[in-house]
């Protein structure tokens, strides 16, 4: 599947990167006990890690709030998901568990403090085009609103948006029945290329750990 950046973004953040990475064969169930202590235990850390830290002070928040802004995009009406994610576990409310594939990507994006968005290829068609949002563009979203996305960072397909570093969508969302899906990361423009080539590889092991399957396409997309 072809992955592009298109100019109205690649004008304004002219080092954004996508790491795109194509899972086939995977069993996606509800997460184990065992991943769910480990992940847990990485809160729990984190909390305290960051308890005397302002959140829009860690590195990747930082930097993805100050790609916002360049968008045009107000990153305290519309947060980042990493950043949303972050705020939420931070605050005391709980890991929210849907499933070893959501939960997988939604732990790497609180590491990373990167959003990550997790959807289902087979619901995908034709190329994919990262672009900021036009007049009309919306979806019914995962945190149960239609949302409309008329000038922020998007992703397309030939059938309209579908995802986004804000929310993704209900229509290519991932559930125990998917075996092949589609991962896309949202490198901000301070993250190196050695930074990106570990956190894919580390991400494509991790996840392959838990959901089993192979990954099978793994690269990077640049706008530059």
């Amino acid at each position: 599947m072809q992955v592009s950046i298109d100019p109205s973004v690649a004008e304004r953040i002219p080092k954004l990167a996508l790491g795109i990475l194509h899972y086939q064969g995977c069993s996606v169930t509800p997460s184990p006990k065992l991943l769910q202590g480990r992940v847990n235990l990485y809160v729990e850390s984190l909390r305290l890690e960051h308890e005397l830290t302002k959140l829009t002070e860690v590195e990747g928040v930082r930097e993805w709030r100050a790609d916002f802004k360049r968008l045009g995009i107000d990153p305290s009406r519309y947060r980042p998901s990493s950043e949303a994610l972050l705020r939420r576990l931070l605050q005391g409310n709980p890991f929210h568990w849907i499933n070893t594939a959501v939960d997988v990507n939604n732990f790497l994006s609180v590491q990373q403090a990167l959003p990550y968005g997790i959807y289902n290829y087979k619901l995908l068609g034709g190329e994919v085009v990262c672009r900021l949002g036009r007049e009309g563009d919306s979806y019914q979203a995962l945190n149960g609103r239609e949302v409309n996305m008329s000038g922020k960072i998007l992703l397309a397909d030939e059938n309209g948006p579908f995802g986004s570093p804000i929310v993704d969508s209900v229509r290519t969302s991932v559930t125990e029945e998917a075996v092949d899906l589609l991962q896309v990361i949202f490198f901000h423009q301070q993250v190196s290329a050695d930074q990106r080539d570990k956190i894919l590889g580390m991400t494509a092991r991790m996840f392959t750990e838990i959901n089993g399957g192979e990954a099978v396409f793994t690269k990077l997309v640049l706008s530059e």
